[in-house]
């Protein structure tokens, strides 16, 4: 397959969420799909308009961490203009805490995951079984890591949930649902946004797998 498509990923921050391992898992099926990709250890790229112009996709995994208002502003500039943006897990949603303009354009952030690992599971939202990143992949899913509870607003496509359930020792008294897994318009770009994968394991489990490499396809411009 001919590369014709420019993809670059963007990976640091935390190291705990591997981020060099987490995404050298999706590097090569990004290549078989035909993008080029660059790869960056440092946020300045952001703020280079000549590395930022015409790509086609950003896959970032950067937990935490600070970026400047250039930073930022180079990355919401390209988003608005076109280019996907794409993450999973802390690398998108725990990511420049500090930034509201990223907040803003993520439209999640991660607030806790209340019992560090626990089983879960994460269902797909019945309406939106036929969406292309989660069409044919089973109804619900169950998974033994971190489960994001995550405060979002209202623009975006949620395609599947988590749901935290109360008991007599839970500070929430009622069960909560929050998504899990949603993609997002932002300016004429896409965003495509997992709350799954801590660990490597989790990003090799099938379901996971397979709706990963659908929504990086799916954000691209």
């Amino acid at each position: 397959m001919t590369d014709n498509r420019r993809a670059l990923v963007v990976r640091g921050g935390w190291d705990g969420h591997v981020p060099v391992e987490a995404t050298d898992r999706f590097v090569p099926f990004l290549r078989e799909q035909g993008f080029h990709v660059d790869i960056s250890d440092t946020l300045d790229v952001y703020a280079d308009p000549t590395a930022m112009a015409g790509l086609d996709l950003i896959v970032q995994c950067w937990t935490m961490g600070t970026a400047t208002d250039a930073q930022i502003g180079g990355l919401v500039d390209a988003v608005r203009s076109g280019t996907g943006f794409a993450g999973w897990h802390g690398g998108i949603v725990d990511a420049f805490r500090a930034s509201t303009r990223y907040l803003q354009m993520t439209g999640g952030q991660f607030a806790e995951h209340p019992d560090n690992f626990v089983d879960y599971e994460v269902e797909v939202v019945a309406d939106r079984a036929d969406h292309p990143i989660v069409a044919g992949l089973p109804a619900k899913w169950a998974l033994h890591t971190e489960q994001y509870w995550v405060l979002t607003d209202g623009l975006s496509d949620v395609l599947a949930t988590t749901r935290f359930r109360a008991t007599d020792d839970t500070a929430w008294r009622a069960d909560l649902v929050v998504p899990a897994v949603w993609t997002r318009q932002w300016g004429q770009g896409r965003i495509f946004v997992s709350t799954v994968g801590h660990k490597l394991d989790d990003l090799d489990q099938p379901e996971v797998r397979t709706l990963t490499e659908r929504g990086l396809l799916w954000a691209a411009r």
